[in-house]
């Protein structure tokens, strides 16, 4: 598999090179704001490139995502979308692109992350009575908030609540009482936190608490690679981690 990286002079670009350089897999071409010439494959500042790419793996911003879904259609190529903090209309961007290339979209490629989203839909199914909060954590350097993530474990308890739930970001000031139907999200940013994401259960006289603690970057560069082999003999389309890991 021949893989163009964007967003390859980042922490996740450094950590899916050296990831990639122990598999049968190449990284042909990187991508990011400045070329650069860190690595053993060439990185471009843009999408003026000559090597033959299957396959584009990208953590780089929501600002790069036009450039990326025109080059992958102009090639006829599939697209693992891992950055964070897309507006509405980047993601109806995704979806109409998606009618033309195979894309994954998710905003967490771990594993474990999407076995917790499964759990989470499941519990908020059968605990009705119970409030639910969702608490975040990251290191003090990542700029959206909240994460990707925090957005996609709110989905799965809506989900199992038959979409009745609200999200309440950044519970701040007074209030008279809770809304039955609210979900708190908390972002804490501090240091080196990698990722931490809670959700809470909150009954009378009892909590259930899943809670998922990511400690090294390699699970995501795991997952975007899982999720690129995925993409390479799939009609367009968008699909998710869920659809990943169903196939593994």
């Amino acid at each position: 598999m021949k893989i163009l990286l964007s967003g390859a002079t980042g922490q996740m670009g450094k950590t899916i090179t050296e990831m990639v350089s122990d598999s049968n897999h190449e990284i042909v071409a990187g991508f990011a704001k400045e070329p650069s010439n860190i690595y053993d494959y060439p990185v471009y500042s843009n999408l003026n490139i000559e090597e033959d790419v299957d396959i584009i793996i990208d953590f780089s911003s929501p600002h790069a995502l036009n450039e990326l879904l025109d080059f992958a259609e102009k090639k006829g190529i599939g697209i693992v979308l891992a950055s964070t903090g897309y507006s509405d209309s980047d993601i109806e961007k995704i979806k109409s692109a998606s009618n033309k290339i195979p894309i994954v979209f998710s905003g967490n490629l771990s594993v474990g992350i999407n076995v917790m989203q499964m759990i989470a839909e499941k519990l908020s199914s059968l605990l009705k009575g119970f409030d639910i909060e969702i608490v975040e954590k990251h290191h003090r350097y990542k700029a959206d908030s909240p994460s990707g993530t925090a957005k996609m474990l709110f989905d799965s308890v809506n989900k199992g609540r038959d979409n009745s739930l609200f999200k309440l970001e950044g519970r701040s000031g007074f209030y008279d009482e809770r809304k039955e139907n609210e979900v708190g999200i908390s972002s804490i940013r501090g240091g080196n936190i990698v990722g931490e994401h809670s959700v809470l259960f909150c009954g009378t006289d009892e909590i259930i608490e899943i809670k998922h603690i990511a400690s090294s970057k390699k699970i995501f560069a795991n997952g975007s690679i899982q999720a690129a082999e995925f993409l390479l003999d799939k009609e367009s389309g968008l699909y998710d981690m869920n659809n990943v890991l169903m196939e593994v």
